[in-house]
């Protein structure tokens, strides 16, 4: 008859135990070393290869469970395995990443290893996201309306919004089939938290939220709460939703207040809209008569941070286009990269982004040239335009996962700016 030893503190372990679990977890789930094969571990080698992976990982773990990590390796309970991202190579050839994987069919075994691999996995794709880091704005910013020829400050400004942890609120304003759509949707695509969906509302609950009984129904812009509200077609707004939306974009809720229904719902959002003007295209070159075609009275148009006028594409821009039609170059975008590139974001959304005041007497500079321009902008230059370039220049650098605005990061929002405020002719 076999005996039994407890030591103090431990449970008897009852009858009919399997031998896996006679080896190790004798004592609470947190302790892995214990036992005879916890003992018997340290006669076999850890092995050079384990030696060096766990050289990379060691700074995560106490001296304890590194000990004890060591001793599931001895053992061969557990190993180092791979996993990757999946991106495809010629966007990111280098998406892969070291994880602990368990050898053992112990249930308790099994989930101490995956409690240690939380760690690891965490810490090893960060360290993919900082090698994606340099060539992040590249590769992001090849992907938003990537069939689409031109408007490259819009789609810089749509990279920019991506990556804006404070309110950067944008509007593009243009005639019909310009392209306006396609970038919207690239930004839903891309963006963790979206919603996308027409001004005169996609579903009952059109912007806001409305009731079926007790039922909640979310509109577009609580549907993206924590993320970017896409709204293409704002012209259409009907003015129902107009309250909810200057709410949303100001306060970052909304309040519906019908019936038997008194609710606040969170709608902290950023967005991107598109509208036509009036009369559905933009005649004249003045800033006069095109003022005059603006759909929006100034309450709501003072409410975005950048506004593009959106104009028919030059005779060059026109025959790249055609080219591009000819040659059939559609291409969809692979769902891995679009995957990853979310994460990216996700990641790069939680960092803290200081701003250098230094650094702002490069904005009060663009801001004072600009002011004796004003009357040739379709908006006027505020303090939301300048709380708009602050908060780009931050999502510039977070882009790069960096923790400081510098002074290439207010270079590059200033040209944005620029491009946007100095509206061009229309081509002839």
């Amino acid at each position: 008859m076999a005996v039994q030893i407890v030591k103090k503190g431990e449970r008897k372990r009852p009858a009919g135990k399997k031998a896996e679990e006679l080896k190790v977890y004798d004592s609470a789930p947190e302790k892995t070393g214990g036992g005879i094969g916890g003992f018997l571990s340290f006669l076999f080698p850890i092995g050079k290869e384990n030696k060096l992976k766990l050289e990379l990982i060691k700074e995560l773990f106490s001296k304890s469970e590194l000990d004890e990590l060591k001793s599931l390796l001895r053992s061969h309970k557990v190993r180092f395995a791979e996993e990757s991202f999946s991106t495809t190579h010629d966007f990111f050839p280098d998406s892969k990443y070291l994880v602990l994987a368990s050898n053992s069919i112990n249930r308790r075994i099994k989930e101490r290893i995956e409690f240690l691999n939380r760690r690891v996995r965490e810490f090893e794709r960060e360290k993919v996201f900082i090698k994606f880091s340099s060539i992040a704005e590249e590769k992001i910013g090849s992907m938003i309306a990537h069939n689409i020829i031109g408007m490259d400050a819009v789609k810089r400004a749509g990279l920019l919004q991506l990556f804006a942890s404070e309110k950067v609120h944008i509007l593009l304003l243009g005639d019909p089939s310009t392209g306006k759509t396609a970038v919207l949707r690239s930004i839903a695509d891309l963006a963790p938290i979206s919603s996308f969906g027409l001004g005169s509302g996609s579903s009952k609950a059109g912007l806001t939220i409305t009731f079926a009984g007790k039922e909640m129904i979310k509109g577009i812009l609580p549907s993206a709460d924590g993320g970017i509200a896409c709204i293409d077609e704002l012209n259409l707004l009907k003015g129902v939703d107009r309250a909810g939306l200057l709410n949303a974009m100001e306060k970052g809720s909304i309040t519906y207040d019908k019936g038997n229904n008194h609710v606040q719902v969170d709608a902290r959002v950023k967005v991107f809209a598109s509208a036509n003007p009036d009369g559905d295209k933009f005649v004249g070159n003045t800033i006069d008569v095109l003022r005059n075609q603006v759909p929006f009275e100034q309450a709501l148009l003072s409410r975005f941070h950048l506004v593009f006028l959106i104009r028919r594409p030059s005779t060059e821009e026109f025959l790249r286009i055609t080219e591009n039609i000819i040659k059939g170059e559609r291409k969809s975008l692979d769902p891995s990269n679009v995957s990853f590139v979310k994460e990216y974001i996700s990641f790069a959304l939680k960092r803290g982004v200081e701003f250098d005041k230094s650094l702002g007497a490069m904005i009060q500079g663009f801001v004072q040239d600009a002011r004796k321009d004003e009357e040739k902008f379709l908006v006027e230059i505020s303090p939301r335009t300048v709380t708009g370039m602050i908060n780009m220049a931050k999502a510039s650098a977070r882009l790069r996962l960096a923790a400081k605005v510098d002074k290439g990061d207010i270079i590059k929002v200033l040209k944005i700016f620029n491009e946007a405020l100095y509206v061009k002719r229309e081509p002839r």
